[in-house]
């Protein structure tokens, strides 16, 4: 799930396509971490945008959020789980720091916008914080929906790291842990199956009274795997995957965050009630 490597290049073709086709005077009602965006009638809900690990809050979920106000919504990132303070390499704290970074920041934006509640969208690890942080935070009556893009909601092998560990038992296991832990990488413990907040995660229900999930796959995630560990089956979770709606588009992992087609299924998760299908299908980035 690392976000630091340079792929964006063809996602930005996209994402300036969609932009472009967005601007206009939906997009002054909207806003871009300002704390002065007032939320509209259409969209109650300001939202709040989680990027996903070694990503921050100007990379990975950038162009959706930019895509999301262009569309009237008041929105939200922050840069969290950043060791020492420094804010170009977000999501390796511990995830249950940066979930009380996360649940300060619901706080704060509710309390600048006036707004009841928020709607969290996040992706990869942002995803999976934003199932955590309303499972565990306290705040669950704060959070209206969740849209979880590609989170390792039951943990992940990391593209089958940890599966190699267990080939040679449980100590090796652990060792693959404390490795990442002492490299600088808590969080990616946390994650990894059978990891500390999965266990939390996983114990008892995930969804919580009151709110709407939805959560958004790929079939051919490379880096969330198996695949359906992305998966909550619980009542009042939608879970589908993007080729269910486009059948053809190879995206990946990392691509999830700039594939249009995805943008455009957590656009109907954020407003159900004017959801509309995808025509046409784009082609995401398989990486």
């Amino acid at each position: 799930m690392p976000h630091r490597i340079s792929r964006v290049a063809a996602a930005i073709a996209l994402a300036v396509g969609a932009l472009a086709a967005g601007s206009g005077p939906a997009s002054a009602a909207g806003g871009i971490n300002d704390p002065a965006c007032q939320p509209s009638a259409a969209h109650p809900e300001p939202v709040v945008m989680l990027h996903g690990l070694g990503a921050n809050m100007n990379e990975d979920i950038n162009f959706l959020q930019y895509d999301l106000a262009s569309k009237g919504y008041c929105t939200f990132a922050l840069t969290y789980g950043a060791p020492d303070g420094q804010s170009f390499v977000g999501g390796l704290e511990p995830i249950a720091t940066s979930a009380q970074q996360i649940k300060a920041f619901i706080l704060q934006v509710l309390t600048e916008t006036g707004a009841a509640k928020v709607d969290l969208v996040g992706h990869s690890e942002g995803a999976f914080q934003a199932l955590y942080v309303t499972k565990t935070q306290g705040i669950a009556g704060s959070i209206a929906k969740v849209v979880a893009i590609a989170p390792p909601a039951h943990g992940t092998t990391f593209a089958g790291l940890y599966n190699l560990a267990y080939l040679f038992g449980q100590a090796e296991r652990t060792l693959v842990g404390q490795l990442l832990t002492t490299f600088g990488c808590p969080a990616c413990s946390d994650l990894g199956t059978g990891g500390s907040a999965v266990a939390t995660l996983d114990n008892g229900p995930i969804a919580q009274a009151g709110v709407s999930y939805t959560i958004i796959a790929s079939r051919y995630d490379e880096l969330v795997t198996p695949t359906s560990t992305a998966f909550v089956d619980e009542p009042g979770v939608t879970n589908e995957y993007v080729q269910d709606s486009c059948p053809f588009d190879p995206v990946g992992h990392i691509g999830e965050a700039y594939d249009t087609n995805v943008w455009h299924l957590v656009e109907n998760a954020l407003d159900p009630a004017n959801a509309t299908p995808i025509n046409p299908c784009s082609v995401g980035s398989p990486g």
